[in-house]
């Protein structure tokens, strides 16, 4: 008998634990000219602000050890564009579908989730990697304080559940979790992308035209699995557990570490069939080892 991959997140049935991870798959279309989309269990689409962006200068992206270095600077189209142009055509698709939504302001992303009210949007996903603009530039997420009245400031405006992304470039995942916990999230995704740089020693020069850029790929797996492990024990809400994913192995570890389901990111620019190959891997494991039903690993680390 197949395992059961099934999960919820705030109530959201998805038909397997593996997420799109948002800056990834843009919209779904770039996945779609190579297997169904059907075969996530969801879609956090490409980040989306108030108003259009043409992102950062290039060079913006720079392959490291183990990892990439991206400084996209959240290129989009914009949230009435999106909602125009994008969402009609992920309405039918039968996938979980989580808008990430950014900003330089608290008003600027309470706008952009008040747009998404009464759509086709099942769940949120709140950036709060973001400079504040009004802060000094400052992320939202870096300190509990701001992390706290971020939250509960959007989650205001939001009809869907709200999930909070967090930055691991901070002092305490632990007590940040706990922070979007008492604004309101609903669940936390964890952990968007390490600060860092690459230098070409030739031209002595920065490779990223913005010179430090966020890392992601099997270089930070093992800082994301210890801030989820960190994490579920300090909050009650679900996770959902990324960072350096690449096959089914992967997402049974953070599983374990406490996570409902993960986000697969660098794993897809590397193999744009990486979704679907991990999928397989995670079903032959959990049939080796007679796991019947993958939520008993939530959580199910033994320490």
């Amino acid at each position: 008998m197949k395992p059961n991959l099934s999960t919820t997140i705030c109530g959201v049935p998805l038909k397997n634990p593996l997420i799109a991870a948002s800056g990834t798959c843009g919209f779904g279309r770039e996945f779609a000219q190579f297997y169904p989309l059907e075969t996530w269990g969801g879609l956090s689409l490409k980040g989306t602000t108030l108003h259009p962006r043409e992102g950062n200068a290039n060079p913006r992206i720079a392959e490291t050890p183990l990892g990439m270095l991206n400084s996209v600077g959240l290129q989009n189209p914009g949230i009435d564009a999106f909602l125009r142009d994008e969402l009609p055509h992920l309405a039918q698709i039968d996938i979980a579908r989580i808008a990430n939504v950014a900003g330089d302001t608290v008003e600027d992303m309470a706008a952009v989730v008040a747009k998404l009210r009464g759509t086709a949007i099942d769940l949120i996903e709140l950036n709060i990697s973001c400079p504040n603009v009004k802060a000094g530039g400052m992320a939202f997420g870096i300190v509990p304080e701001s992390v706290e009245a971020t939250t509960r400031a959007v989650k205001a405006a939001c009809e869907q559940p709200l999930i909070v992304k967090l930055s691991p470039n901070v002092a305490d995942i632990a007590e940040n979790a706990r922070a979007a916990e008492r604004g309101g999230a609903d669940a936390l995704s964890l952990i968007n992308t390490l600060t860092g740089m690459a230098i070409d020693p030739v031209a002595r020069t920065p490779i990223l035209a913005r010179v430090t850029g966020g890392l992601s790929g099997p270089a930070i797996k093992p800082v994301a699995l210890r801030m989820v492990y960190e994490a579920a024990k300090a909050v009650s809400i679900p996770l959902i557990g990324m960072g350096g994913i690449m096959t089914g192995r992967d997402v049974v570890e953070f599983l374990l570490a406490g996570a409902s389901a993960v986000m697969v990111g660098t794993a897809s620019i590397a193999d744009p069939m990486a979704g679907p190959r991990i999928l397989a891997e995670l079903e032959s494991f959990l049939a080796e080892q007679g796991v019947a039903d993958l939520r008993e690993l939530v959580g199910a680390l033994q320490v």
